[in-house]
């Protein structure tokens, strides 16, 4: 692989963008491609933002008689918990055993102890502090669990402003009305409050914390793959 590829490619992925290696398996020559940065449009672009979506790496022929390998190379799978309460303990360690890389941001030093997270990353930053730090991106999931405006709607505000695939926040109807209300008070259309999944986690039953948290996390994979089978244009 060329120096200048190669520097590129490693730059690209310290600072989690998601880039596709494809390399000409005839001639050799390799490029990155950004499936998800790029406006322009080709065959080879679009086989590249298949294959990052589907999180796979795959080979394709174009049309002039080429074959392409595709190597996708993807930020981790994060998940940032707004609020150390008793739902997340849970849900940290079962979204760490499923892959995601978690952030509890909880101001509260009460509740945002490691004694409380072990082995997890726990913030004493405000929200809306502590999400501009963590950039999310589209390999993001955010769950609001406090309850408290206070603390979840900066986070929430961030959220939508950022490419997380799946944004949740706890409570009943009633909660997320009042909710969506304030959200459009921020300047949020409907198409973009709509983001939210509220209430949160699929309709299972739950009631313990943890069995929420299993309801929660199921919602996330489940967005994960629909969004892995998104339409790509042509």
């Amino acid at each position: 692989m060329e120096r200048e590829v190669l520097s590129r490619l490693l730059a690209d992925r310290a600072a989690g963008r998601t880039v596709v290696l494809a390399k000409n398996l005839k001639s050799g020559a390799n490029k990155l491609l950004y499936p998800f940065d790029k406006a322009e449009k080709s065959e080879l672009l679009h086989a590249a933002r298949e294959a990052a979506l589907a999180d796979k790496s795959t080979s394709m022929l174009d049309n002039a008689g080429g074959t392409w390998f595709l190597q996708v190379f993807n930020p981790g799978l994060r998940m940032i918990l707004i609020g150390a309460v008793h739902i997340s303990q849970p849900l940290a360690r079962m979204a760490a055993m499923t892959g995601y890389a978690v952030t509890v941001i909880d101001p509260r030093r009460a509740f945002a102890t490691e004694a409380r997270f072990p082995g997890v990353t726990v913030t004493t930053e405000w929200p809306d502090e502590a999400m501009a730090k963590l950039a999310p991106n589209r390999r993001t999931a955010i769950v609001a669990l406090t309850h408290d405006p206070k603390i979840d709607d900066p986070a929430l505000v961030a959220a939508l402003k950022s490419e997380a695939f799946y944004i949740g926040a706890l409570g009943s109807k009633k909660t997320h009305a009042k909710r969506h209300d304030r959200m459009i008070a921020n300047g949020f259309d409907e198409g973009t409050i709509g983001r939210i999944k509220g209430p949160v986690g699929l309709p299972i039953g739950a009631r313990s914390p943890a069995e929420i948290a299993v309801a929660v996390l199921a919602e996330v994979v489940k967005t994960l793959h629909e969004s892995e089978v998104e339409k790509v244009p042509a």
